[in-house]
């Protein structure tokens, strides 16, 4: 049994929302048309480190002239589950996007995105690309019988303002975990999520967690606490290791 399966009962609609996000590779995003009437259009999804969509968008496609004249939108991120698809939680954010133009927070939104998307690798440096993260302001949950709520936006981001360490951290320990420890990652997979087998890599850490992928598919890890250091994500690596190989034995 995962872990995740073998937790208590009680529903978090926030954590619910956050892990669609963090999960999700591709969101239909929501922008207002020149006559204020609404275009939807499907693009692919990352997350920043604090847990805010994150979008590789074309000056050339509709839904950017849409934004640039309101940045006003709307995300819909869903578990995508095959053969019952309404059943799977679902979430529409609602927010506002913005460019991002801050070189060290390019760089990581570059590097983040580019690990859930390398097939973006060919574009991204195109000048008529840019990276876009969604400011999100309340989210709207369905995530099955009694289980539909709504969520304030400041309850879905991930504190970081102190965990620079962290941050700071997170490239090099992604990169030594899938190079030098990928037999724990695929425990983290296999015992604690409770995913079928697959080539599982790391491509993302921060304060709360850390996001597996193999193939397309995301899956999350949380910690179970925060971590504010690179010793002290190292230290919730290796705990979720020994929690993982003891429920394989």
């Amino acid at each position: 049994m995962s872990e995740t399966s073998s937790t208590s009962d009680t529903f978090d609609p926030a954590r619910a929302v956050k892990r669609l996000i963090r999960e999700s590779q591709t969101a239909a995003l929501a922008t207002l048309d020149a006559d204020g009437g609404p275009y939807a259009s499907l693009v692919q999804l990352a997350s920043l480190p604090d847990g805010a969509p994150l979008l590789l968008l074309s000056q050339l496609a509709r839904h950017t002239a849409n934004l640039q004249r309101d940045a006003r939108v709307s995300l819909l991120v869903d578990e995508h589950r095959q053969g019952d698809e309404l059943q799977g939680a679902r979430a529409g954010l609602k927010g506002h996007i913005e460019v991002i133009r801050a070189p060290d927070l390019l760089a990581t939104a570059r590097r983040r995105f580019l690990a859930r998307h390398p097939d973006a690798a060919g574009f991204a440096g195109f000048s008529d690309f840019a990276f876009y993260r969604v400011d999100v302001e309340s989210a709207h949950l369905v995530a099955g019988f009694g289980r539909i709520k709504d969520v304030e936006g400041a309850a879905l981001s991930t504190r970081i303002d102190d965990a620079e360490g962290v941050l700071a951290a997170e490239e090099g320990a992604v990169a030594h975990m899938n190079a030098d420890h990928a037999d724990a990652i695929q425990l983290y997979a296999l015992h604690l999520i409770g995913t079928g087998p697959g080539h599982w890599k790391l491509v993302g850490l921060d304060p709360e967690g850390c996001d597996l992928m193999a193939g397309t598919q995301v899956r999350r890890l949380d910690f179970g606490h925060r971590v504010t250091n690179a010793q002290e994500m190292r230290a919730a690596l290796v705990e979720r290791a020994n929690t993982a190989r003891a429920a394989a034995v």
